[in-house]
């Protein structure tokens, strides 16, 4: 096992990669990421906050997700800069470990929170009369995502272990995974975060909306009332959060999979490995996305928040062009 783990950390450090792309991709998704997904968050949030007073079990898994998002897109700066000076990077180890962890937070959190919004819309429609997971409503609430962000964080920390900076080209870089050497012993965990931590989750939400299609695929009058009412909501979340796996997190384990079979190979020459490297590295911006997506779920999903956002910008609006048409504006 050691021969074959320094074989291929040899084999991968003789490999030159040219990866002109993502200087420029990279860059380009981060901040148009981080222009976007910093308000949208912060607001969403700050509408969560405002009212929570009456918040409810899916509105407090939306705050989870958003807050998960803020903190990633807070760390995009320095990744926007680390990729525009082509890989440098000069803020510390430490740094770079932290960076790479909330990514890894970000992204898994991301998932399970929709698992938790999948779980709980699936009840709702399916289950709309049981008492039993309305006993405790949102104290049980509030401990499943504390519970939520411990396995996240159990989940993500060998990612301080993992990643780190090493030198390339007489520069100082940060890794994502791990570095070249690493390979072999950093395989194991990939391959464990992507099963626990997007393939379990999203097994149990295509079973949770497999069940739901079932039941909203019926006639209006053979559904309850309570499942009428919730239909329309039910069926936007399901497009919304199969947007989001399909645009998000789908690509990027699947690259990112192939990707760690592939560097823990030593037999695959180098001109394959570059081509796992970047198929794995182009389907990262996407990952990213989804610091964006949540927020508009969080939209097309909470009825009373788009009618107040669409209030706050009635009246915005309505005192610009009256500013305007007085005799008195500038």
């Amino acid at each position: 096992m050691e021969n074959w783990t320094a074989l291929a950390g040899t084999r991968r450090n003789s490999c030159t990669f040219h990866e002109e792309f993502k200087h420029v991709l990279l860059p380009l998704v981060y901040s148009v990421v981080f222009l976007l997904g910093l308000p949208l968050n912060a607001v969403v949030i700050g509408q969560i906050w405002a009212t929570r007073q009456a918040l409810s079990r899916t509105t407090i898994y939306m705050l989870n997700l958003a807050t998960a998002d803020l903190l990633y897109v807070c760390s995009l700066p320095l990744l926007i800069y680390n990729y525009t000076q082509k890989d440098y990077w000069p803020f510390g180890d430490f740094t770079c470990r932290l960076v790479r962890f909330q990514f890894y937070t970000n992204l898994h959190g991301s998932i399970l929170f929709l698992t938790c919004i999948s779980i709980q819309r699936y009840l709702g429609i399916c289950h709309p009369l049981a008492s039993w997971h309305k006993k405790k409503g949102k104290k049980l609430t509030w401990l499943v995502c504390g519970a939520g962000w411990l396995v996240v964080a159990a989940q993500c920390l060998p990612t301080f272990v993992f990643a780190s900076t090493g030198t390339q080209r007489n520069r100082t870089v940060c890794y994502d995974l791990s570095p070249p050497e690493g390979s072999a012993a950093y395989f194991p965990y990939g391959i464990t975060l992507t099963v626990t931590g997007f393939l379990l989750p999203f097994t149990a939400i295509l079973g949770c909306y497999c069940r739901m299609a079932r039941i909203l695929c019926r006639r209006d009058e053979l559904l309850g009332l309570a499942v009428r009412q919730r239909k329309g909501k039910a069926v936007r979340m399901v497009v919304m959060v199969v947007i989001v796996f399909s645009v998000s997190f789908l690509p990027f384990h699947l690259t990112k999979s192939l990707y760690l079979l592939a560097r823990s190979s030593p037999a695959l020459p180098c001109p394959a490995l570059q081509a796992f490297a970047a198929a794995y590295k182009s389907t990262r911006p996407f990952a990213s996305a989804n610091s964006v997506l949540d927020p508009i779920l969080f939209y097309f999903t909470q009825r009373r928040f788009r009618e107040s956002t669409k209030s706050l910008l009635g009246k915005v609006s309505s005192r610009w062009r009256n500013d305007r048409c007085s005799p008195y504006g500038s």
